[in-house]
């Protein structure tokens, strides 16, 4: 990971990273050719959001036991806490702006009860 602003995220610190305020979590692998396309656009959030919003990549290679927890069966998966609470999910690459709507809602209070899991 090139930026300073993104969280490494093991499955040792995992709690930790989610537990408090507005968190977003890519799972992702090195070997994967879309997970290196949303990199970049993580990066960017990260330093967008700097301070408000934390902002992490799992590997799930490594990190295969809460990537099970969680269910992931396909990478990029991208998943936004607040609180410790998964409140939306993305699979598959996401453009930027879909990204900062779903987290400016977050971080304005809005949708609150509005994640449902297919």
């Amino acid at each position: 990971m090139s930026s300073k602003y993104v969280i490494e995220i093991t499955d040792s610190n995992f709690s930790e990273a989610i537990n408090s305020g507005v968190t977003l979590v890519d799972f992702w692998a090195p070997w994967c050719s879309p997970c290196l396309m949303q990199g970049p656009i993580i990066e960017k959030l990260a330093e967008q959001f700097k301070g408000k919003v934390n902002i992490g990549k799992m590997n799930v290679d490594s990190g295969s036991s809460t990537a099970s927890q969680f269910g992931i069966r396909g990478i990029p998966t991208l998943i936004l806490f607040e609180n410790g609470q998964e409140v939306n999910r993305f699979v598959g690459v996401q453009m930027e702006g879909t990204l900062v709507e779903a987290i400016g809602k977050h971080l304005n209070g809005e949708d609150k009860d509005s994640f449902v899991e297919i």
